[in-house]
């Protein structure tokens, strides 16, 4: 009957012990009920149950009966129950979790090195037993029982202990599964109302400073959102120093969330690149799970906006490069709908404008297409700070500006100059202007755009700076530029064009170097026997004597011409 009685208490505790689990009680009730479960059946003092710590150096005290608070507390904090490496050495509870098998101490007093003394003394115990928590895949912890007599521990209690820590591990293993179920759950269900706020901000027409706002509602900390020039577009909470300089776009990182520069730092991904970045310049210590999230979902909700913001700005520009590409195919900017599309978009036209011309050079640097765009945008940028506003947009692949009157000339090609060089995958920009012109669009970008065939790369050029060139440009018909030119060296551009040689690039080269042959060779890259060879062909086809000053005097300013005219019309064939 007492075998009997002893059966049914242990299957009843084991029961309760499920329950519990089944429950879905959390982990620390159900090492708690591990430990008052050991206590009752076996008629332990006390029991406690130890796990390892987070960097599994240490094992503490994580469920208990009998123990008191201040033993507890006093073992975790101060004297927890170090992991040795070996399963030999070490404390009771560590030679256990090492080795899976019992360790008992019959009387601590005894015990050689033995440090609880003082906290066992407070406790009021002398003997223990520890046994190993085992599951399938190692043991994770010690269920231990203490006595407050000197005791044996004999084979049939420890069987019994460690029949009970087999069930314990199930069930606390249970329980962790259930827990993290748990977490889990309310991570997803945080996160979609994280998502849904921060989604709800923008669809709203919140903007970036309604996310930034959210955000630091949802984190309670200072939220800066910068672009990669540097320049802050919105921000939340105390004020805070964002880094100072921007960075280059560049393809996103492993972790879109991560710690930089002593800050937390989220990427905003559009496109492959990265446009902006959340920075979180206070916040202190290491991000929480739901924290991460926050920032994952605040980058997805800001791409979607930045996504909105260059949509629009696309539908705007097109606009604007439909209104500029009318313009300089001659339309007459007095008639009333051409000013009432161009007041929409903020432009003046019935002041006189100049036409300036750039080219920009992507040698060596990525996709031509995406730094045209970015050169662009900081072309736009700077556009957007003058009133009346600038009209620019590309137009066959070169950026086009109608820029209003009075400013400078070369004061506003320098500063459109400087803006598309800035822009990330640009190496360098050359800009042409033309003089003011009060309805002549057309012209002035037809005469723009032929400086800019005879410009130097990277730099301004004007027609004043062209000098004779410059004012051949201003004459505006081609065709007697192109005649002058042809009779000259017509001969020469037939035989270039046939015969694929370069009789006028020599041409030109043997004057820019003062008729010296070495240097022409030298520039040319070719022995200076070819050189000899070139001019005597030259001066057969052209009848020129290149010895005769005024014979080099016109071959100089037939080529100027020449150049002049293909700035012009971009008909002649290419030397």
């Amino acid at each position: 009957m007492e075998d009997e009685h002893e059966l049914r208490a242990w299957l009843g505790a084991i029961g309760t012990l499920t329950s519990a689990v089944n429950s879905g009680r959390g982990l620390r009730e159900v090492l708690d009920l591990v430990a008052s479960t050991a206590r009752q059946l076996l008629g332990l003092d006390f029991c406690g149950v130890l796990v390892p710590d987070a960097g599994e150096r240490n094992l503490v005290i994580a469920g208990w009966s009998g123990l008191s608070d201040t033993y507890v507390a006093r073992v975790n904090s101060d004297h927890p129950v170090r992991l040795e490496d070996g399963p030999d050495s070490g404390a009771p509870s560590s030679r256990a979790y090492r080795s899976g098998r019992p360790a008992a101490v019959r009387d601590i007093s005894r015990e050689p090195g033995f440090i609880w003394g003082g906290v066992a003394h407070d406790q009021d115990y002398r003997s223990m037993l520890s046994v190993p928590l085992v599951t399938a895949s190692g043991v994770i912890g010690t269920l231990n029982s203490y006595r407050a007599a000197v005791h044996e521990f004999g084979a049939e209690e420890t069987g019994r202990l460690q029949l009970l820590a087999e069930h314990a591990a199930i069930a606390i293993t249970s329980a962790r599964l259930v827990e993290d179920l748990r977490e889990q759950h309310e991570l997803v269900t945080r996160s979609e109302q994280i998502h849904e706020r921060l989604l709800r901000v923008a669809v709203r027409a919140g903007g970036m400073p309604g996310i930034a706002a959210a955000l630091h509602d949802l984190l309670d900390t200072a939220v800066v959102l910068q672009d990669a020039r540097g320049e802050v577009l919105a921000a939340a909470g105390p004020p805070a120093e964002p880094p100072g300089e921007g960075w280059a776009l560049t393809a996103p990182g492993r972790d879109l969330v991560r710690e930089q520069d002593g800050r937390v730092v989220a990427d905003v991904v559009l496109s492959g690149e990265v446009p902006a970045r959340v920075w979180l310049p206070c916040h202190p210590g290491p991000l929480s799970t739901v924290d991460r999230r926050a920032l994952e979902h605040a980058s997805v909700v800001l791409s979607l906006e930045l996504l909105r913001r260059r949509t629009a700005l696309e539908v705007e520009q097109n606009l604007r490069g439909e209104l500029l590409a009318e313009l300089l195919g001659g339309a007459d900017p007095r008639a009333d709908a051409l000013r009432h599309r161009a007041r929409l978009l903020g432009h003046d036209l019935t002041r006189a404008h100049r036409a300036l011309v750039a080219r920009i050079d992507t040698t060596g640097r990525g996709n031509p297409a995406q730094a045209r765009r970015r050169a662009m945008d900081e072309a736009n940028r700077l556009a957007s700070a003058i009133t009346p506003r600038p009209l620019v947009a590309l137009h066959r692949d070169e950026v086009v500006a109608l820029w209003p009157v009075p400013s400078k000339g070369s004061e506003a090609a320098d500063a459109l100059r400087r803006a598309l060089s800035a822009a990330v995958g640009v190496v360098a920009a050359t800009v042409a202007v033309s003089e003011p012109a009060d309805h002549e669009f057309a012209e002035a970008y037809r005469t723009a755009k032929g400086a800019l065939a005879l410009a130097e790369p990277g730099g301004v050029v004007t027609l004043d700076g062209l000098g004779v060139a410059g004012l051949l440009l201003r004459l505006g018909d081609p065709e007697p530029l192109r005649r002058y030119a042809e009779r000259t060296l017509g001969p020469l551009l037939e035989h270039d064009d046939q015969h694929g040689t370069a009789l006028v690039a020599t041409l030109r080269a043997h004057l820019t170097h003062r008729m010296d042959r070495q240097a022409t060779a030298q520039a040319l890259l070719v022995h200076p026997n070819t050189i000899s060879q070139r001019l005597r062909r030259i001066e057969t086809l052209a009848k020129l004597d290149l010895r005769d000053p005024a014979a080099a005097v016109e071959a100089r300013a037939a080529l100027t011409v020449l150049d002049v005219a293909r700035g012009l019309s971009r008909r002649l064939p290419q030397s």
